[in-house]
């Protein structure tokens, strides 16, 4: 089995997955914003030792955790053309065709393919800037965020990073927004706890805990440097956040190690700081 087929990303998929994410601080620190000036990140009092519930930091931070649904819109693929040039003629197929609304003649009518997928992503900002991943959202039509609240609000996106697979949204809407800030310096140790939100497999607002496996994994890529937890993230969780027990960002959720795409407790994370 390659390397790559073992590693897979953590974004749900319908019909079609997208390839591996990273993510990271730098955009933060530059949307202030019309709203973050005068409001204050979510924190939360790490309790101390190991605590006996995570409920408090999930039910503080998961407000700012949202659900992020895209529509891809493609052309037809070579093989459809292939296959439309192979049957043509055949009996029956060109009426068929026609019904369809294609003409038999012309592979440009062959309709163009629609493709769902379903991703993870948290406000940076009071005033509606949302962190995700590069490949939850790319080559999106149309993209749609879910808030805890369960409302649907369009977002547009603002700019995004190929080599890092970041990306950057912004809802419209007039609102104000919870939202949870990045650890500058993490300053995880491997055993520190850890709990990732987000939207495995299309069930929003799931909260897992675990702690830091490992650091510094290389998993192949650009980025060398990923967090490994062992808190369950899977398919959906792609742009979703890892908090700390402070409910500070320090690592946004991007590929599971996996033979069967579901989770067998080795996730990877991009830490804050980078």
């Amino acid at each position: 089995m390659s390397k790559s087929s073992r590693f897979r990303p953590a974004l749900m998929s319908i019909g079609l997955l997208a390839a591996l994410s990273a993510g990271g601080t730098g955009l933060y620190l530059g949307l202030s914003g019309s709203g973050a000036a005068d409001a204050q990140p979510i924190t939360v009092q790490p309790p101390a030792g190991a605590p006996m519930s995570f409920a408090d930091l999930i039910e503080r931070v998961s407000p700012a955790v949202i659900s992020v649904n895209t529509k891809t819109v493609t052309q037809t693929s070579d093989e459809m053309r292939t296959w439309m040039e192979r049957y043509r003629g055949q009996p029956g197929f060109d009426d068929f065709m026609r019904r369809q609304g294609i003409d038999p003649d012309n592979p440009d009518t062959l309709p163009e393919r629609e493709g769902r997928s379903q991703g993870s992503g948290f406000f940076v900002s009071r005033d509606g800037h949302i962190v995700t991943n590069n490949h939850v959202v790319r080559g999106a039509t149309e993209i749609t965020v879910v808030l805890k609240d369960g409302r649907e609000l369009p977002a547009k996106l603002i700019g995004a990073d190929p080599s890092t697979d970041l990306a950057v949204l912004k809802i419209d809407d007039a609102g104000q927004f919870p939202y949870v800030s990045f650890a500058e310096q993490p300053g995880l140790r491997v055993g520190d706890w850890v709990v990732a939100v987000g939207n495995p497999f299309g069930l929003g607002g799931t909260a897992t805990a675990g702690i830091v496996s490992a650091d510094g994994r290389d998993i192949g890529g650009q980025y060398t440097d990923f967090i490994q937890i062992d808190a369950p993230i899977n398919r959906g969780n792609s742009g979703g956040p890892t908090f700390d027990l402070s409910g500070r960002v320090v690592g946004v959720n991007t590929a599971i190690f996996s033979p069967t795409g579901g989770s067998v407790g080795i996730g990877f994370a991009i830490p804050s700081n980078v």
